[in-house]
């Protein structure tokens, strides 16, 4: 995989005008390298690890990242986890600096795996990640999750992929 790359969304088949169908082929068992990967940071609260205000950040995250001209839809990215029951973090893969938004960037080496199933089955998938690094002789930093497509279209699809991104 090339430095600060992540393998391209076929961004081709969107019958509900909100997110993509998700297509896994070419995410799992990946590993990826990032030197100072851009990603715009966001927080966003939850009451016991539910988002409250997720909706109205990622709105205007992606507003100003259109502003900027800094996304491409084939590689937009958002890595999410939870800091605490009450908080979680995403950062938005970006090209370049973000106006108005709190930048940051990622280096290392991460491995993905993808998971189907509910968003409730996120901790086991954490789980699994860390059992996975084990296995490879490694050991997991953090976890991140890429969710794949919103709620109401995993229901539309019928499918539900979350990506998991460790950092080892």
């Amino acid at each position: 995989m090339q430095t600060n790359a992540f393998p391209r969304n076929d961004v081709s088949e969107d019958t509900t005008g909100c997110c993509p169908r998700f297509k896994p082929h070419g995410w799992d068992n990946q590993t990826l390298h990032f030197e100072n990967k851009k990603f715009v940071r966001a927080t966003t609260r939850s009451a016991m690890h539910i988002p409250w205000n997720m909706g109205q950040v990622f709105t205007r995250v992606q507003q100003h990242i259109e502003e900027a001209g800094a996304a491409d839809p084939e590689t937009e990215i958002v890595l999410s986890r939870d800091l605490s029951p009450w908080k979680a973090e995403h950062f938005f893969a970006v090209e370049r600096d973000v106006e108005g938004e709190e930048m940051t960037s990622l280096s290392g080496n991460f491995f993905t795996r993808v998971f189907e199933g509910p968003y409730r089955r996120a901790k086991n998938f954490e789980h699994d990640m860390e059992v996975a690094a084990t296995a490879m002789g490694k050991t997991v930093r953090r976890v991140f999750f890429f969710y794949t497509t919103c709620p109401k279209c995993a229901k539309t699809y019928g499918e539900n992929y979350m990506i998991g991104v460790a950092e080892i």
